[in-house]
């Protein structure tokens, strides 16, 4: 008579398998959610300096005093800056005076809400 062996993984051998790829999914998504509002964050946030920016060279340009984002934003042959998509789901000032201080963006119901601080 032929001696067989089976070959193959054991029932144990495989839920500890399955354990450990528990383990490491649990401890990388939060850090994967981290680095991804992170980066949200950082895009936000040079979106509105772009805005600012836009808005200063406005400002300089027409010599006016206020001035809306569709104005600055656009894809005509005149705009000051590129249309940029929201990455968060936020919004952004609709009108922007040369006498503010400080311009916000975010979006409140995400918990993202980001002030910086200009001077024209």
């Amino acid at each position: 008579m032929q001696n067989k062996t089976k070959k193959g993984f054991t029932l144990v051998e495989i839920m500890i398998v399955v354990v450990i790829i528990g383990l490491l999914a649990a401890m990388a998504i939060p850090a994967f959610q981290k680095v991804r509002q992170t980066s949200q964050e950082k895009t936000v946030v040079n979106n509105l300096r772009q805005l600012a920016s836009g808005a200063d060279q406005y400002f300089l340009e027409a010599g006016l005093s206020s001035v809306t984002s569709a104005i600055l934003v656009g894809s005509g042959s005149t705009f000051y800056v590129k249309q940029f998509k929201p990455v968060a789901k936020e919004t952004y000032p609709t009108t922007v005076n040369n006498t503010d201080t400080s311009l916000e963006i975010g979006n409140a119901s995400l918990g993202m809400v980001r002030t910086i601080s200009i001077q024209f």
